[in-house]
């Protein structure tokens, strides 16, 4: 595992220990970033079932200007730590232990909103249209926004939740990647 492209390319990326966290591929990762990027001029995002860390970093590697990152597992959180000060990033992230719940209502009380939101939740434990549907609709989400969500191919998400419209759905193995636009309809038009 390592970040593929951007300023931190080729930097060595640890994994979670055990088998509770499911690290994305290089090859999964290298997919998506092409289709959401693959180059950012700024923006935050949100990597909230951090895991290794693995998709956030690659987002700051490649242009984003900060990252929250969240996870429930205490090794999770060392081990984004841990590759965070490796690709020396520690000043563009905020790393926090808590579930997605409670982090999305910190989050909230922050008046916080994202260009990026990466959910990979394990996979039994998957709410992802419901999150998708707090972060829109609470304006979690900026006007433009992508939310990229990797899950099993068992796992068919709506093609449209409150703002957010399905624009692409990948399929690789046993995972699927469903990536969101999200296009706040006050604001008007498409980007």
């Amino acid at each position: 595992m390592r970040v593929i492209s951007g300023e931190k390319r080729g930097i060595p990326l640890k994994a979670v220990a055990g088998s509770s966290t499911r690290p994305t591929t290089d090859k999964v990762k290298e997919a998506i970033f092409n289709i959401i990027g693959p180059y950012f001029d700024g923006g935050l995002g949100l990597d909230l079932y951090g895991g290794s860390g693995g998709l956030g970093i690659e987002a700051l590697s490649r242009g984003v200007e900060k990252v929250i990152f969240v996870d429930q597992n205490r090794k999770a959180v060392e081990t984004i730590k841990d590759n965070l000060r490796q690709c020396q990033l520690m000043d563009r992230a905020e790393v926090y232990r808590n579930d997605a719940s409670r982090a999305l209502k910190a989050l909230l009380k922050r008046q916080l909103s994202f260009t990026h939101v990466f959910l990979d939740p394990p996979y039994a434990k998957q709410k992802l249209a419901s999150e998708i549907a707090i972060l829109v609709n609470f304006r979690l989400v900026e006007h433009g926004g992508v939310i990229v969500c990797e899950h099993g191919t068992d796992v068919e998400l709506p093609e449209q939740i409150g703002a957010a419209t399905r624009i692409r759905s990948e399929t690789y193995g046993a995972i699927r990647i469903s990536i969101y636009h999200v296009v706040d309809d006050l604001k008007g038009g498409d980007v």
